[in-house]
């Protein structure tokens, strides 16, 4: 009888640990950060004429590529809806110190555009795991900086719902959501020490 008990006792506890220990593990591999944390490795092009920018709506994840080679993966937000569209486009005009033209929010930084088509740019701005913008392409700062140096008017972007690469790197990258950030003060936002902290990497950082 004392050996019966001795033994589920013992069953019961490696149940246990390897519960807590299975747990563990998944909360650490789904971990979210801010999108200022987050530093994409990246090589610099060879090439810069032969680079291209896949964008995957489906996964909401970002590659530059030279031939068969990512250079840089990121994640990213598109538009809710379906607002991001999709096709083979060209970089069409790019500027670092971007900021809105419209209402509401003119002024609003947009740092590292890259332009697409009329209005539509893949720009620095708030990440969150879902899509969540109007149509652009948001990008956590680091990237939007670093992408900004492989690419030139005429850099082919190619939007799909998905590309080969989501299976791959894409499946290894971070989940990152700026969402419980609190929004920055207004004047700094429209100051500009706004895009010299960005292009510094201090963006957030106190």
């Amino acid at each position: 009888m004392n050996s019966h008990i001795l033994h589920r006792f013992i069953q019961s506890s490696l149940f246990a640990l390897v519960a807590v220990a299975l747990s563990s593990c998944k909360t650490s591999s789904r971990r979210h950060i801010y999108g200022h944390e987050f530093d994409p490795p990246s090589t610099a092009p060879k090439n810069i004429s032969a680079v291209k920018v896949k964008v995957s709506t489906g996964a909401q994840r970002v590659y530059v590529v030279e031939g068969d080679k990512v250079l840089l993966a990121t994640p990213c937000s598109v538009g809710s809806g379906g607002t991001t569209g999709a096709g083979n486009f060209h970089i069409q005009y790019k500027e670092a110190r971007r900021r809105r033209q419209s209402e509401p929010d003119r002024g609003y930084p947009m740092a590292y555009w890259q332009e697409w088509k009329s209005a539509y740019g893949m720009h620095w701005g708030f990440v969150k795991p879902y899509p969540c913008t109007h149509g652009c392409i948001r990008l956590p700062v680091k990237s939007a900086v670093k992408i900004f140096s492989m690419t030139k008017v005429g850099t082919p972007l190619l939007i799909a719902n998905s590309h080969p690469e989501d299976n791959t790197i894409g499946k290894t990258l971070p989940v990152i959501d700026d969402g419980p950030l609190p929004n920055p003060d207004r004047s700094y936002l429209l100051s500009d020490k706004f895009f010299k902290d960005a292009e510094a990497g201090t963006l957030f950082k106190k």
